[in-house]
Formats: structure tokens, sequence, C-alpha cells
């Protein structure tokens, strides 16, 4: 199939880019890779397609004290193979998962977000590591935490007068440690089911938090205060089963799809979860400098 008729406009300025969204049924345009399989298959029929690579200030990608911000038109590709990247370890075990290569070199990190696919990668580490997106529209610019941002499958709390500009992602801290994973039929294919952690230890070593993301089993990321279950299991991975096979049944909802039954997805799920918390837990216990990488 081919898209239906739309109008393409190119802004050179923000402000230029929230009038056009606020003149009609729009959308915007950014690496595509989300958006064009959607024209072609006519799932969406905008009148106006707002390209905004030629706003100068969405295409940062800077390092300032404890965040790392993404400006909208940042690459995927770019930001896995930046030296930024190190400072959010969990964005670079994620990014090799999103997608093909080809695909990450086109493709937008805001972009992934805004289009908040279930099954999708960052959404999840955005959740997972309490990322905060910054929205712009016509009555100024607002921040949102990621755990308000995803309202359901393919839907965010951006308006169809509003865009993502940014996305900011916390600088790991001392004493903490990530895990990331995914099952999916193929590399680079949908996850059948995903999981994103983040472990922090206190000075003496204990574990002071624990979160757990998982993604491909529910309408958008489902996060979870994991704390006391890798307190109790000493951060192993066979003592973490028993936990985060319960933690399976309360988190995945889906219905299932012709690729996994909700059942198979929960055996996922506690699979993942104990694995990636477990190292989560070791990394967090090897206290890497803030920026070290994974």
């Amino acid at each position: 199939m081919k898209p239906a008729p739309f109008a393409y406009v190119r802004p050179g300025t923000l402000d230029e880019v929230l009038t056009a969204l606020g003149s009609g049924s729009a959308k915007v345009l950014a690496g595509g890779q989300s958006l064009v399989p959607v024209l072609a298959m006519r799932l969406g029929r905008p009148d106006t397609l707002v390209d905004i690579n030629a706003v100068e200030e969405l295409s940062s990608l800077t390092l300032t004290g404890d965040m790392l911000r993404v400006g909208a038109t940042v690459r995927q590709r770019a930001l896995e193979h930046s030296r930024e990247v190190a400072a959010v370890p969990l964005l670079g075990l994620a990014l090799p998962f999103v997608g093909h290569r080809e695909l990450r070199s086109r493709g937008t990190v805001c972009g992934s977000l805004a289009h908040a696919d279930p099954a999708a990668e960052l959404p999840s580490v955005a959740c997972c590591l309490g990322a905060v997106l910054e929205v712009a529209g016509p009555c100024g610019r607002r921040r949102v935490p990621a755990a308000e941002f995803f309202v359901g499958a393919m839907t965010t709390g951006v308006g169809p007068d509003e865009v993502l500009v940014a996305a900011e992602f916390p600088v790991a801290a001392e004493g903490e440690g990530f895990g990331f994973a995914e099952i999916a039929r193929r590399h680079g294919d949908f996850a059948l089911a995903g999981v994103a952690a983040r472990v922090r230890r206190d000075a003496a070593g204990a574990v002071a938090e624990a979160v757990l993301t998982g993604f491909g089993i529910s309408d958008r990321p489902v996060t979870r205060d994991v704390t006391e279950l890798v307190r109790s299991a000493g951060g192993v991975a066979d003592a973490l089963r028993e936990g985060t096979t319960d933690l399976a049944v309360d988190l995945v909802d889906t219905a299932g799809d012709a690729h996994g039954s909700p059942g198979y997805r929960r055996r996922l799920l506690a699979v993942l979860a104990a694995r990636e918390l477990a190292r989560a837990a070791r990394r967090a216990g090897a206290a890497p400098a803030p920026g070290a990488g994974p």
C-alpha cells in the first residue's frame, strides 16, 4: 500500500513547528522508522507531516552534571556510539536491542519514546531510570516523568499540538548496577518479554534500592520497586526465582498472541527478571565510578 496524500513542511524553528502542529491534523517526522510504516499501511492519515530535522536546538546531546539530555532528533545509533552514553549504562545495554543497526542509524531516541510501542526497549529504560520527558506546546514547555508519560499502547501524554523536544536520563550514581535483557524470535524483532533492572547499594554494600521494569507484557512499561525481594534473596538469581515468578503473575496482563501466550510470557519474565536483577546487584557491588559503563 501507499500512504494517503499529505502535505509536507520543514520548519526551521520550534515556534514554526508548533504553529504547523496547531494548524490541523499533523504528525511529527523525525527519524520516520515508526511513522512511515504506519502511513504506508494507512493506519494513520495526517493532513501534514512536520519534519523537525532542520530545528537545530533539537539535535543536541549534552551531559551536564547528573543528567544526560537527548534532543528530539538525536539518532539512536549516534547515542549508542557516543562517549556520553557511558554515563547512563542502562542506555548502553539497551540500545543494541533496538531494531537493527540500519534502523538505529535513522531512528531517534525521542521518536521511540513518543511512539510508545509496548514492546519497545527505550520506554522501559526511561521508566526504570525515572527519566523526565520535556514537551513543548502552545502554552509553553512542561516536564513529564516517564512513569506518567506512557498512557497506553502507542499512546502518550503528548497532545496533538505538542512535540516531545528532549528526554533527560539521570547519570548513574556511585554504587548503582544495571541489567537488561529481552527475548525475541530474532534479534531486532519486537520483544516477547523483556526487563530493565536497576540496583543501588549503600556505602556498606547493602541493597538500598532495586527497581524492575517489564516490557512486551502489558500495554505500557510496568515498573515495580523490588528492593525487599532482592535484599531477601541476597541478589542471587536462583533465590530470586520464586519471587520473580510471583511478580510475573502480577505484571503480565497481555492477552497473548500468535507468538506467545500470557503464561509463556510470565515464564520468560520470571527468568529474565531473576537473572538481570542478580546481574545488576553484582555490578552494583563492583561499585564502578559513574560514567564507567556497564
